[in-house]
């Protein structure tokens, strides 16, 4: 792996980041005259830095919902939620969507992957719920990796009004995680959306974010070929090749539904 690559991805200002994204989240309240914000708290590193930031600038007016569903999602991840609540003080309400799952579950014809899909939209329902009867925002929790290669469900978690760390990297996000002071032990942990259980980020890509990350950074940042990204990050062509698909193959998922002229 080029670690020259990983440095240009790394080294950055984060404070610089930090203080633009923090005015992005005051500005859009203000032009959207909402009143505030809200977003899911899984424990895990992304839906952290959300909480951290939103807790420097507009503390008094964010919500955060945990959401575990206690038949999949370990107990650690919901005790990192509350870690986070306690060092913020931001306000929360914990609901374990479990009930609502299995009572969808009875209509519905049996598929894990789906069911997974399923508590993402579930998520997102309730989100939207609270935003409407508060007039918040919803924050969606997406960072650079996940959105490029189209790892989130759509219409779930990929659901917001505004998503304020989609320009940064999974390696960014760590760093910016680590300028913030969120614990360690949320920063180092794997990444994982909890859809099933023993769910794994980079176990299902197949691959680590480092590698995800340089290949999206000479894909998209430098405009690079497959062959030419092969040749500069030193990753395996078969990894390359899937990365560059989920990318393309994911394209719809960016994308406002099509409107057709009828006239």
């Amino acid at each position: 792996m080029n670690q020259e690559i990983l440095e240009k991805i790394t080294n950055q200002d984060y404070n610089s980041i930090s203080t633009r994204i923090q005015e992005g989240l005051k500005q859009k309240i203000e032009e959207t005259n909402s009143k505030g914000v809200i977003f899911g708290l899984s424990g895990g590193i992304d839906s952290a830095v959300i909480a951290y930031l939103c807790n420097n600038v507009v503390k008094e007016k964010t919500l955060a919902l945990i959401m575990p569903d206690t038949d999949i999602t370990p107990n650690s991840e919901t005790e990192d939620a509350m870690k986070i609540i306690s060092l913020t003080g931001i306000e929360h309400k914990l609901i374990d969507i479990k009930p609502i799952v299995n009572e969808y579950s009875m209509y519905l014809v049996p598929n894990e992957k789906s069911k997974g899909n399923l508590r993402a939209r579930i998520r997102s329902n309730i989100l939207y719920y609270y935003a409407n009867i508060e007039n918040y925002l919803v924050l969606g929790s997406s960072d650079k990796s996940e959105y490029l290669i189209g790892y989130f469900t759509k219409y779930g978690d990929g659901a917001s009004d505004m998503t304020p760390i989609v320009s940064l990297y999974k390696l960014q996000v760590r760093e910016i995680a680590k300028y913030l002071g969120i614990p360690e032990n949320i920063i180092s942990k794997k990444s994982s959306p909890h859809l099933w259980k023993d769910h794994e980020a980079e176990a299902e890509l197949g691959t680590q974010y480092e590698e995800v990350d340089s290949i999206l950074y000479c894909l998209i940042e430098k405009g690079l070929s497959v062959q030419e990204t092969v040749e500069m990050t030193g990753i395996d062509k078969e990894i390359v090749e899937k990365i560059y698909n989920l990318n393309i193959n994911s394209e719809h998922k960016r994308l406002l539904p099509q409107k057709y002229d009828i006239k």
